[in-house]
C-alpha cells in the first residue's frame, strides 16, 4: 500500500495548484492537483506534507490542518492512503516545480480544472469545513465507480444532499 500526502495551500481565496505536465509516466499527467507526494521511511503524515510542500513549492508551512484520509482503490494502481491537508500560513518564495506548473487558482474555479472525479468530493468537504473524514474512492480506469464517506456509500443523489 502506498502512503502519500496532498496539501491545498491557500492564499487570498485561491489554492496553489500543480498542473502535472513534466513527468513521463505520471498517473496524474495533465491533471491539476494540490501539492504532495509519497512518504519517506520514518515520516509521519505531517513530516511528509511539510517536506513535500517545501520541495515542490519552496514554501514552508507554518499554519496547516490535517483534514482527512482518502483511500484510493484502483484496477490499475496499488491502493493508496492519501493524507489530506490544508495550509493557510507559510513563509518563503514560490519557486518552479520539476513535476509541473504551479498556479494560484481561485477556489471556485478549481473544480472545473481537469482532475480526478473524486477530487471534487473532498474539495467540497474542505469547502464545507467538514470535520476530519475518511473517504474511499474506487476507480475503474479513470472513472469513479464508488465513493464511501465515513463508511457510508455515496450515491449521486446523496453527494448533492450531503454538502
Amino acid at each position: 500500500m502506498v502512503q502519500t500526502t496532498l496539501c491545498y495551500v491557500e492564499r487570498d481565496g485561491a489554492y496553489l495548484m500543480l498542473h502535472r505536465v513534466k513527468k513521463e509516466g505520471d498517473m496524474n499527467r495533465d491533471k491539476w492537483i494540490g501539492v504532495g507526494g509519497k512518504f519517506e521511511e520514518g515520516e509521519s503524515p505531517e513530516d511528509c506534507a511539510l517536506r513535500e510542500v517545501l520541495e515542490e513549492t519552496g514554501l514552508t508551512m507554518t499554519d496547516y490542518r490535517y483534514r482527512g484520509i482518502v483511500t484510493f482503490v484502483s484496477d490499475r494502481w496499488p491502493t493508496e492512503h492519501m493524507h489530506l491537508f490544508t495550509c493557510t500560513g507559510f513563509t518563503g518564495e514560490l519557486r518552479d516545480c520539476d513535476e509541473g506548473d504551479l498556479a494560484w487558482v481561485p477556489k471556485a474555479q478549481v473544480p472545473s480544472l481537469p482532475g480526478w472525479a473524486g477530487d471534487g468530493i473532498f474539495l467540497r468537504l474542505l469547502a464545507a469545513d467538514r470535520p476530519f473524514f475518511s473517504l474511499k474512492l474506487r476507480y475503474r480506469g479513470e472513472e469513479l465507480a464508488e465513493a464511501v464517506l465515513d463508511g457510508r456509500s455515496l450515491s449521486k443523489k446523496s453527494l448533492t444532499s450531503i454538502f
